[in-house]
């Protein structure tokens, strides 16, 4: 991505997180501006790692660990959509209501969720890229297993924020508070919801490539 189109990128988080406050700053959907901003951070970051940079090895490592903590605000969104619910959709006719603050609500949720998530996998896929150059494993292999990694993680941590409400920021704060909940976690359920997150999230990425890719042969 060319530095211009992350200013615009940058800008436009910042003129949308201002829309969110604006009309989104009263419960039940202000959570919506702080999840918004949390999307962005590992967006951010993954802007200042690739093959080159950072130069120091230590830097970069550290620069992929704390993208890899945030990174799951960003898909973390797609469940936020369960908010929607909130709406009250259906009017009694069992029909969808045609109200202009609901669809307003509705679209916010949406634009939020659906730019930040594909941002976010451009980011997941310029961090696995480094990785693999780093590591110097440059096969597609090695780069296909880092992007499913990276993806179960993400989907572990969506799950912990999700479900233990484990909050990133939290880690970092009080770490040792959230060792037993984190061992205690694993169960069934827990384990499907990883899976089909995992699932949701690698199609989303595979059509976006293949999407980019399909482009790039169009324009050739």
């Amino acid at each position: 991505m060319s530095k211009r189109n992350k200013w615009i990128v940058r800008a436009c988080f910042l003129f949308w997180l201002a829309i969110l406050y604006t009309y989104l700053k009263e419960p039940p959907f202000n959570f919506l501006v702080l999840n918004t901003f949390l999307a962005f951070i590992p967006i951010e970051l993954s802007f200042h790692v690739d093959s080159k940079r950072p130069k120091s090895q230590f830097v970069f490592w550290m620069l992929v660990l704390v993208w890899l903590l945030f990174y799951p605000n960003t898909p973390y969104l797609l469940t936020d959509l369960f908010h929607l619910s909130l709406l009250s959709p259906y009017g009694t006719n069992g029909l969808l209501r045609l109200n202009d603050v609901m669809w307003l609500k509705f679209s916010l949720l949406l634009i939020s969720t659906i730019f930040s998530t594909i941002i976010g996998m451009w980011g997941l896929d310029q961090t696995a890229k480094a990785i693999s150059f780093r590591l110097k494993l440059t096969q597609s292999w090695f780069y296909q297993g880092i992007i499913i990694l990276l993806t179960i993680l993400t989907s572990v941590g969506i799950f912990i924020g999700r479900f233990l409400r484990i909050h990133t920021i939290y880690l970092f704060l009080t770490p040792e508070l959230f060792i037993k909940p984190l061992m205690n976690m694993w169960s069934k359920p827990a384990i499907i919801f990883i899976a089909l997150l995992t699932i949701v999230q690698l199609v989303f990425f595979y059509t976006l490539k293949l999407i980019g890719q399909s482009q790039f042969m169009n324009n050739d």
